[in-house]
Formats: C-alpha cells, sequence, structure tokens
C-alpha cells in the first residue's frame, strides 16, 4: 500500500482493530506500530517543533502561523519525511485520517472563538470606509485576478493539472477572512490602531459577504447542480442562519445574564457552550454545508464579554490556540511536497499571486483617497488585507480532497500562503508607524494654556476605588465661567474574548439612577462632579476595551483628537487599608511607560493614597484640601507648580510649593530662570493666605531624601515633576529607583517606605517630537507669565 498520504477515497487504509494501545515495549511491540502511541508522540512533535521554529523565527519578525505551517513542511515529506530522510516513520499514511480528525476538532473549535470575537454590529454596519473597501477591494480583486488567470491559462504554457486549477487560484486571491486579520492585527499589536480597526471592519464585511457566497455555493455543488435539490439545500441554509440569530441569541443571552459576574464560569455553562460547538457543526454537516459554518454562526451569537463569551474563550485558549489549531496547520504542512513543484509552475503562480496582492493593494490605496485616509496607512491597510491564514488552508485543503489541486498545486498554494504572509508581516512592520500622528504641532502644557481657554482634562479609570481621588483633583481644578473644565473620562476594560479592541463613546443620563455595575458607579460620580459644577463643567465618557498592551494607543489618540492639555493614568499599585500595597498591575506599568512617551499633551501619574484616608470628596466635604508642589526646577517642576497654582484659586485648596536648593550653586542660568518663575507665582498669590512658600537648602542627594521624608504628613494631593536635569542634587537617588516611569522624586515619595497617606501626582510636561519643532526642545525652557492664576 502506497504510504502517500490519503487524498478522499484513492486509496484504503487497512488496520488490525486490536492496534489501538500498547502495553510496553518489554513484551517487544513497538508502539510506533499502535495508533494511540502514535497519535501521542505526533502531537507532541508537532507542538515542540512548532514552538521551537516559533522561537527562531521570532527574531525575524514572523508571525506564529508561519512557524506552525513550516513546522509541518519540516515533518513532511519536503525535509524529514523524504523517503531518504525518515521517510513515513513518524507519519505513516494510516495515522493521518486519526490525526486530521483531532485536528478537526481544532479548527471547529477556533472557528467559534473567531465567531465570539466578531461584532455583529460592525458587520453589519460597518461604516463607509470599510464599506467601499470591502466591496471594491473584494470584487475589483476577484475581476483581475480571475481574468489575469484565464489570460495565462490561455497564452502561456503549463501543466493540464495547473490549467484546471488556476482560475480557481485567481478567484481565491479576492478572500479576506477576518480570522487571517485578526490574528495578523493581534501579533503585531495593532488591533487599537486606527489603521487596525478600518483593517478590522473591512475584513468583518468581506467575511459576511464571502460566507455568504460559499454557503450558496456549496449548497449548489453538494446537491449535483439539481435545481430543487439546490434551493432547498441553500433555504435551509439560510433557515439555519436566521433560527440561530432570531432563537440561539436571545436563549444565550438570557442565560448570560443569569451568570453572576466576578465569579469562576461554572461546568454547566461551559458544557452547554462546547455541546453547542459541536451540534452546530454536526448541523452544518447536515445541511450539505461545511462545519465550519455552525460553529462561526454559534460564535457569532454568543456574547463577547463577561461573564459568559470571555471566559469560555480564556478555557480555550490553551488548548485549541496552542495545541490542536496549530496541528491543523501542520497536517497541511505534511501533504506539502515541494519536490513535486515544476520550476514553470512556480513563475506563474508567484506572478499570479504578486499581481493579486498589488491590485488589492492599488485598490485601497485609490479608495483611500476619498475616504480621508493617508498613503501609508492606506499601503498598511491594504497589505493586512492580503494576509493569508487558517481559512485558505482549509480551501486548499477541501479542493485538495475534491480533486481540484494535485500535489503540485496544494504545495505551491500551502508554499503562497507561507511566502505572502511572511512579506506582508515585515513589510508592515517597516511602514507603520502608529505614533507618527500623536504629536501635535503646538503646545498642549498648563503652562502653555492661556487664560480664558478651556482647561482639557484626560483621567482614565481602572477601579472604582481611584474615582474619589481622581474627582477630587478634578473639583480643585477650579472650574469657572472663565476657565471651565472639560473631564474626558476614560474607562479601561479588558476585551475578554473580544478580539476586535473598540473605543466607545457613552452619554452620562441627566438623572443619576442607582445601579450595582462597576461602570454605572463611575458614570453616577461623575454626573454628580458635573451637576455640582452646572455649566463651568462638560463630562464626556468613553470605554477602551482593549488589552493594556496596545491600550496606550486608544489613549493617545482621544487625547489627541479631544485636545486634552494634561492625561492622568492610574499608577500600577494598588494599597492596602494597611498602608501595604495591596496588589500590582505589570502591564499597567508598561501601559504608563508607552503613553509617556508618546503622548500629545501633559502626563500625570497619580498614585492614589486615598483608601488611607477614607477617600473624602470635596464636593461634599467642608474640609480644606491640602496641595504641595516640590519643586527642584525644570520644565516638568514648571507644570505641577502651574497646576497647583490653578488648583489654589479653589475655595478649599490650600498650596504649599516646597523648594529645595542646591548649597553653594546660585550662578547657573537655570537656577535664575527658576527663580524668575517662582517670584511671578509668588507674586500673582501676593495677599493670598491659602499660598505658602518654602525653601530648604541641601547639600546633595541624601539631604534631599531626608528632607523629603521629614515633609509632614499633613498633605493631601503632592505634585511633583517626573524628570530633574543631572545634579549633585540628585546624586545617588537614581540607582534605588523602583519605578523609572515616575522620576527619581517620584519615586521617593510613592514609596510604601514613605510615611504620608498623600496621594501623588508625577507630573511630566508634553515632550514635542516632531522634527520640526526639535529645535524648540534644545533651547533652554523660557516659563511664561503665570499671572493667568491671579485669583
Amino acid at each position: 500500500m502506497s504510504d502517500e498520504a490519503s487524498a478522499g477515497n484513492k486509496f484504503m487504509v487497512c488496520q488490525y482493530t486490536d492496534n489501538i494501545a500498547t502495553f510496553g515495549t518489554w513484551i517487544k511491540r513497538n508502539p510506533l506500530n499502535y495508533a494511540v502511541p502514535l497519535v501521542l508522540l505526533q502531537l507532541s512533535a508537532i507542538s515542540l517543533g512548532s514552538m521551537l521554529l516559533e522561537i527562531c523565527l521570532q527574531p525575524l519578525g514572523q508571525s506564529s502561523i508561519v512557524a506552525q505551517i513550516l513546522g509541518g513542511v519540516m515533518f513532511g515529506p519536503s525535509v524529514l519525511g523524504h523517503e531518504n530522510v525518515m521517510g513515513t516513520a513518524l507519519f505513516p499514511s494510516r495515522s493521518l485520517m486519526t490525526l486530521e480528525t483531532t485536528a478537526t476538532f481544532g479548527i471547529v473549535f477556533f472557528l467559534f472563538a473567531i465567531g465570539v470575537k466578531m461584532d455583529i454590529k460592525r458587520m453589519v454596519r460597518p461604516g463607509r470606509q470599510a464599506l467601499v473597501l470591502g466591496i471594491s477591494t473584494m470584487f475589483i480583486t476577484l475581476f483581475f485576478s480571475f481574468s489575469l488567470a484565464t489570460v495565462l491559462k490561455s497564452y502561456v504554457r503549463m501543466d493540464d493539472s495547473l490549467a484546471n486549477a488556476l482560475p480557481f487560484l485567481g478567484a481565491s486571491q479576492c478572500i479576506t477572512t477576518f480570522s487571517n486579520v485578526s490574528c495578523l492585527l493581534i501579533e503585531l499589536k495593532m488591533a487599537s490602531s486606527d489603521v487596525g480597526h478600518i483593517a478590522a471592519s473591512t475584513s468583518m464585511l468581506c467575511d459576511f459577504i464571502s460566507t455568504a457566497i460559499i454557503m450558496v455555493l456549496a449548497g449548489i455543488q453538494q446537491s449535483g447542480f439539481d435545481p430543487l435539490k439546490s434551493a432547498c439545500a441553500v433555504s435551509s441554509s439560510i433557515l439555519f442562519v436566521v433560527f440561530m440569530v432570531c432563537i440561539i441569541r436571545p436563549i444565550v443571552k438570557r442565560i448570560a445574564r443569569g451568570i453572576p459576574t466576578r465569579r469562576p464560569l461554572q461546568e454547566q455553562y461551559v458544557l452547554f457552550c462546547f455541546t453547542g460547538v459541536l451540534l452546530s457543526a454536526l448541523v452544518s454537516e447536515m445541511l450539505g454545508q461545511h462545519f465550519m459554518l455552525g460553529p462561526l454562526v454559534f460564535g457569532i451569537v454568543m456574547p463577547d464579554g463577561p461573564p459568559l463569551g470571555a471566559p469560555v474563550i480564556s478555557k480555550l485558549d490553551l488548548p485549541i490556540g496552542k495545541f490542536l489549531y496549530p496541528t491543523f496547520l501542520t497536517t497541511s504542512g505534511l501533504k506539502t511536497n515541494i519536490y513535486k513543484i515544476h520550476l514553470r509552475s512556480l513563475w506563474i503562480v508567484a506572478f499570479l499571486i504578486f499581481f493579486s496582492c498589488l491590485i488589492k493593494i492599488g485598490v485601497v490605496v485609490l479608495a483611500s483617497r476619498f475616504l480621508n485616509i493617508y498613503f501609508y496607512d492606506s499601503v498598511v491597510i491594504g497589505l493586512i488585507m492580503n494576509g493569508k491564514g487558517i481559512c485558505e488552508l482549509l480551501m486548499f485543503n477541501m479542493w485538495r480532497n475534491g480533486g481540484v489541486l494535485t500535489d503540485q498545486e496544494f504545495a505551491l498554494c500551502v508554499m503562497s500562503v507561507i511566502g505572502v504572509t511572511a512579506i506582508v508581516t515585515l513589510l508592515i512592520k517597516l511602514l507603520h508607524d502608529p505614533y507618527k500622528r500623536h504629536f501635535p504641532l503646538k503646545r498642549r502644557t498648563i503652562q502653555h494654556t492661556k487664560h480664558e481657554a478651556e482647561f482639557r482634562i484626560l483621567v482614565c479609570i481602572k477601579d472604582q476605588d481611584n474615582v474619589p481621588s481622581i474627582i477630587n483633583i478634578l473639583e480643585a481644578s477650579d472650574a469657572r465661567e472663565g476657565s471651565p473644565i472639560a473631564a474626558i473620562a476614560v474607562l479601561l476594560e479588558e476585551p475578554g474574548g473580544r478580539a476586535t479592541n473598540m473605543l466607545l463613546a457613552h452619554q452620562l443620563t441627566r438623572i443619576l439612577q442607582p445601579n450595582n455595575s462597576k461602570s454605572d458607579h463611575v458614570f453616577s460620580a461623575l454626573r454628580q462632579y458635573e451637576l455640582r459644577n452646572g455649566s463651568c463643567v462638560a463630562i464626556q465618557v468613553f470605554r477602551a476595551i482593549s488589552h493594556f498592551q496596545t491600550v496606550h494607543d486608544d489613549i493617545c489618540r482621544l487625547a489627541l483628537d479631544q485636545n486634552a492639555t494634561i492625561l492622568i493614568l492610574p499608577f500600577h499599585r494598588h494599597w492596602a487599608i494597611d498602608g501595604s500595597i495591596g496588589s500590582t498591575n505589570r502591564s499597567m506599568q508598561n501601559m504608563n511607560v508607552k503613553v509617556l512617551d508618546y503622548a500629545p499633551c501633559s502626563v500625570g501619574i497619580l498614585v492614589d493614597r486615598g483608601i488611607l484616608t477614607g477617600s473624602l470628596s470635596l464636593l461634599n466635604n467642608k474640609s480644606t484640601y491640602r496641595v504641595a508642589v516640590i519643586y527642584l526646577g525644570g520644565p516638568d517642576d514648571a507644570e505641577s507648580l502651574c497646576y497647583g497654582a490653578r488648583m489654589v484659586r479653589h475655595s478649599k485648596v490650600t498650596l504649599t510649593v516646597i523648594r529645595f536648593l542646591l548649597y553653594k550653586y546660585d550662578s547657573a542660568r537655570d537656577r535664575k530662570q527658576d527663580n524668575c518663575f517662582i517670584d511671578e507665582v509668588r507674586e500673582a498669590n501676593m495677599g493670598n493666605k491659602k499660598f505658602i512658600y518654602k525653601e530648604h537648602v541641601v547639600k546633595d542627594g541624601v539631604g534631599l531624601a531626608t528632607c523629603l521624608r521629614s515633609i509632614d504628613n499633613c498633605y493631601d494631593l503632592l505634585l511633583v515633576g517626573r524628570d530633574h536635569q543631572a545634579s549633585e542634587i540628585l546624586m545617588g537617588l537614581g540607582a534605588w529607583s523602583e519605578c523609572p516611569e515616575l522620576g527619581v522624586i517620584g519615586d521617593i515619595l510613592s514609596s510604601p517606605d514613605f510615611e504620608s497617606t498623600a496621594s501623588v501626582l508625577v507630573v511630566q510636561q508634553q515632550r514635542l517630537h516632531v522634527d520640526k519643532l526639535r529645535n524648540r526642545m534644545m533651547r533652554p525652557v523660557e516659563y511664561e507669565s503665570v499671572h493667568s492664576f491671579r485669583k
């Protein structure tokens, strides 16, 4: 019997009924002759091989799908499976049916996970940009690629098998699936970018159209092109989709509403989802469709977030995403024999695919000229739309089993998936700069804000425990008729099972209504602050549903669009009631570092110790809010002092400026500029009994640290700049820094060893990164007048 991989019913594989499991090598039985040990060895080899290849290719910037398919090619007849190397000892033909069946379960649940991650609203109502890009790229690419394939078939000499398959290959180039795009965006960390949003929405629309077309064609083909049977097959498939959307979706949503939040998902709900996936795949096969339709539709009707969708996806991530899904990719590589490829056929297919990719990119670029999309962004979107993946491999396997593709054409198709994905990934990393438009061409700082201008503050909220301190800062910022405040609140939420990150706008209700959800508590507090200040305050609320690895892009883009003056971030550490560190979130720390690097405005990191004092609110409390500014000099300290000068205008806020001077250091130009700036602040607050100015002279960093730790525990908020110029006053302090994003002084003030209950706001003045303004950063900071802060 042939050792080649069985395709369709061309070969019959016989196996003994007792060759299922062995009982050890001690009775002289070869484990590889038995089904269970062989499958276990195959799965282990596939997992280890894919993991090693992924590690090796990661420095080259390649995606995981390239490594996983190459792992199959490595074990296939092209490399290790060649008859002169290892042959079919590890992957004999008798085991392929078992291995492919196992891999099929991985595909079933992977497609279910993709369906859960899809947004049905964006699929049905994609928006103008996605609608134009999706329809134009799909049908124009189909027309030109199919036409080229027909021309090549007619005028270029080639194998008969390739001539028959070439129109199918040309038509397949128009396909853009959400599964390919979402996986590529997540690996490239572009899901939160503008380009990622457009590409995801466009791919959803293309996926919706292509799935509908394939569903109709599959029904007709499976019915033998009989009109009556074809009508029954297509209509039954449409009824199945309608039933899932109109009947199953409300049932699942009702079940999800009854699941308690913040608790582990119970086993019966997980079993319900898993059983639903298998039954939907079975119904798809019974209706004459491919099994992939049912799990995909069932995933779409499933609520994507907690308490049902996200926990189920998290349970599927390891066994499916890291084990069974790569197994299917490897089985495709196992069937790939590069020695079957003729050089002439390789050039023909390569030219067809290269032409189709250029057409798709060109269509995106031309359409983007009418959609207000930048040129480089349109090129990146076109590259993303050319990404290949699991859906193409599924289609090529179906064509191979159906006799459309021979071993040569199948090997060419698989190698095209690897080649296109590898090249596209590298080009995207080369061309895409997600931060190039996060930088405005003018100053957005508190220091440079005009007195009569609106003060725009963007605050990021992760936990509702931080809300009282944030409300206090907003209230202390002194909203008044002459200088109103626009507060933009961003609620940071993990996406759970969703693959497409989202930034959603919310409207605060005009009437305060009690609710027990976390977001509603935040909305209620913000609304109360807005009502308290009347027309002097305007609140906008957004929900950033994104991973912390990429949410900084949403934050920076929103700060740019909303013309924010300062952006306030939560600290990654949370304090317990006894003053110790209760929890630490390293992902949030990385987010803060990225925002500091790319923010289009000034940035503040709030170290919230409000829990230690009961988080009293200025809105309902008649006590004084005591603020202190730690001043050493430099742009960041100037920004913090300007913020403190604005706060002291509030009737309940007192301000203490504590300036530290280095002993026998009075001739430098920086000291002179700082003196002028401090004098202006003091002059602006002359006669204000709520303003206090202190000076401390220290000899070195040890003296500075001692003075900082001796600050009286009588303040509610400490304002300090993040960065300072290298000086003897900071000598030796940086070596002990635990949180470099806070700077040297901010790290000392936020340390658990710092015996104070005051919250700390570490301020960084806007960094200018635009080339044409870099020369302005090289010049010394010229402090603008602060007379506008006079009460």
